[in-house]
């Protein structure tokens, strides 16, 4: 088949562009060399001359000349340290924040003008970069993770006929305050034991995330994570939706609501959809920054809250994002979602005019002293710690679960008591 596909590209440009009775002519040489019908070799060498190359093909290709570089090498070193300090931004994100990166850099020292490849037409280039062109100045430094997490919810029907439902299809809130809220197991391979839980609550109008990590899902644990989140952000809290599990669905929640005029939605049984927001989260906050490795110790969950400390400030001050704005068509007249501009939570925050003057100032001034490369240094630090802690152990656990290929000797041998 090979041969067959060389000598078709080999004849599709002659036939292409040749009249009708050379044409004859060139069907009658593949013919003889294929062993095809006509008709059959007519198709092949019409579809061939309009293919792009490929593998069989590549006598038709002319060699394609490098395009050259539009930026230079020194934008591309900068821009991948810029890359590294905003937490591993894709390019439709980057190409909204690098102003703001870049600014803060240049105020923390990071960045000097005449030093270490960075200059006022550097910051030029970067500025005028699409969010493609970063996509493919990184693609060689990017990486993927392929360990996978472990479900632990578990459905609480005691009070689930008392709470409303919250489907995929309602209106998103037009104003700060309503979150949806999960944790996460950090159980490694298996479920056996006491192992920690994040708890992140994330704002379905601002995209304002809330994360902290805490012993196990008892309704004591996660009350102190939802009191101290509802301390320290900084608008109101007015809603709360959860899944179906039952470390939510319980008096001791339901009650904590209702003292501080909370209510209560979630979602239906199987239907991840419904909290899309926060399972987007769970990825790419939970899981980017904190893996998939077992953390059942103290000293686990104190780094683990040390990091989501500096990983919040990352979310909610420096990374944009982008929200669903509604639903338009295509070309083809097919349905698809459409989104709004990406902007950072705490620009979502300060658009909505929810905040004091006096708390809009504090938040500016405190993200202006903010330094994005030690924040994302002081990360990377805090999950080389995890990883130390809890790589062995886990893949310890993973081991034990493989099955053994030798057979179990002792099976089924009765050893006599001494008496």
């Amino acid at each position: 088949m090979a041969s067959r596909a060389e000598v078709t590209t080999k004849f599709a440009r002659d036939y292409a562009r040749a009249s009708k009775k050379d044409k004859g002519r060139v069907l009658d040489q593949v013919v003889a060399v294929t062993g095809w019908s006509r008709d059959n070799a007519r198709r092949r060498l019409t579809a061939a001359a309009k293919a792009p190359p490929g593998r069989g093909r590549t006598l038709a290709a002319r060699p394609r000349k490098p395009r050259r570089p539009k930026y230079s090498y020194d934008a591309l070193k900068v821009l991948q340290r810029v890359w590294a300090a905003s937490g591993y931004q894709c390019g439709k994100y980057l190409v909204v924040s690098i102003p703001l990166l870049l600014d803060l850099l240049e105020k923390a020292g990071h960045l000097e003008a005449g030093s270490d490849h960075y200059s006022e037409s550097v910051r030029a280039e970067l500025e005028a970069m699409s969010a493609a062109t970063i996509d493919r100045y990184l693609q060689p430094a990017k990486a993927r993770d392929h360990l996978r997490g472990i479900s632990t919810t578990k459905a609480g029907p005691l009070l689930r006929t008392s709470i409303q439902i919250r489907k995929a299809g309602d209106e998103v809130e037009a104003e700060p305050g309503f979150f949806e809220v999960d944790t996460v197991a950090h159980c490694g391979p298996v479920l056996k034991g006491e192992f920690a839980r994040t708890v992140n609550l994330t704002c379905v109008h601002t995209g304002w995330t809330f994360t902290r990590s805490i012993r196990n899902n008892a309704h004591k644990h996660i009350l102190a994570a939802l009191d101290e989140a509802v301390a320290q952000i900084p608008f109101a809290v007015s809603g709360m939706d959860f899944d179906n599990g039952s470390e939510f669905l319980n008096h001791g929640i339901v009650n904590w609501a209702g003292d501080l005029g909370i209510y209560f939605t979630r979602g239906r049984p199987y239907t991840k959809n419904d909290q899309a927001t926060i399972e987007s989260k769970n990825g790419h906050l939970v899981r980017k920054h904190a893996f998939y490795y077992r953390y059942d110790t103290t000293a686990e969950r104190k780094v683990l809250n040390d990091l989501w400390r500096l990983v919040d400030d990352q979310f909610n001050f420096l990374k944009p994002t982008k929200k669903p704005s509604g639903w338009g068509t295509d070309r083809a007249g097919r349905r698809k979602r459409l989104y709004d501009d990406p902007a950072t939570p705490l620009d979502r925050l300060l658009r909505a005019g929810v905040l004091s003057p006096t708390q809009e100032r504090e938040l500016l001034a405190y993200r202006d002293r903010l330094d994005p490369l030690d924040t994302a240094r002081r990360i990377s630090d805090l999950q080389t710690r995890l990883i130390a802690l809890a790589r062995e152990k886990t893949e310890q656990l993973y081991l034990a679960q493989i099955p053994s290929a030798l057979p179990d000797v002792r099976k089924g041998i009765h050893v006599a008591q001494a008496s």
